[in-house]
């Protein structure tokens, strides 16, 4: 064989390889990216929120004894962002359209002539994310995954009113108040992975919420404190990308 004909055998055969080395690279990094697990997740579901709520008795001028108040459960729907940290961490910010919250009346059937016990006084809406930090059992490629997380609440309740038979409970025209809550939040649930991209979760969570309650009315002050402390169970879809 001639040097040229060596020379042109030695230069195809490296560009067969080239060749073969840039497909195997390709597809390499096919699969790599299939493979890839992804890092965001939207979740939209319902809120399934149940008030463990206790409070003091209302206390102020001219108030009777063994007055008190308890909150409607409520349902409402469920919004989350995941943000992946690793094979087992994930970091979710949740949050529920707000919902009106009744407050009812819990003591003597009457004050005075009007009635009182069981009977719809105030409302709020209320504002209420919690960030988790969450931990997922199992390897991340089982479809089916348990779930523990820890963090913080924050809720903020707004567009406080008295009704009517409030006011008149109260005696005339009344302003609520409810301070803002910050406290410790935590969740169980499990996951499931349809494929890629899409999942379910059910979770049951929890939460310390307390509050200042104030009513005032023709500038007499009644007050306590309102644990609500709810129990939340959460059933969403999540889409990951």
């Amino acid at each position: 064989m001639t040097l040229r004909k060596i020379l042109a055998t030695s230069r195809s055969s490296l560009a067969c390889g080239s060749l073969a080395a840039l497909v195997a690279g390709l597809a390499c990094t096919a699969a790599a990216a299939e493979d890839a697990v992804p890092a965001n997740t939207l979740r939209v579901g319902m809120y399934f929120v149940k008030y463990n709520a206790s409070a003091a008795d209302l206390s102020g001028p001219f108030t009777p004894p063994h007055i008190n108040l308890r909150v409607d459960h409520v349902n409402t729907p469920y919004f989350a962002y995941l943000r992946r940290l690793s094979s087992s961490l994930e970091l979710e910010l949740a949050a529920g359209v707000p919902p009106k919250t009744h407050t009812r009346g819990v003591g003597p059937a009457t004050l005075g002539s009007v009635p009182f016990n069981g009977v719809e006084v105030a409302t709020a809406k209320w504002f209420s994310p919690t960030l988790l930090l969450e931990y997922k059992f199992f390897d991340e490629h089982n479809a089916l995954r348990p779930y523990i997380g820890i963090g913080m609440n924050y809720t903020h309740f707004y567009d406080r009113e008295s009704t009517a038979a409030g006011n008149a409970a109260n005696g005339g025209s009344t302003k609520t108040y409810l301070s803002d809550s910050f406290g410790p939040a935590g969740t169980l649930g499990v996951a499931y992975r349809i494929n890629k991209n899409f999942n379910a979760i059910a979770s049951y969570s929890i939460a310390q919420v307390n509050s200042n309650y104030d009513s005032i009315t023709a500038g007499i002050s009644r007050t306590t404190v309102v644990h609500f402390n709810p129990g939340t169970w959460v059933v969403a879809a999540g889409y990951s990308f």
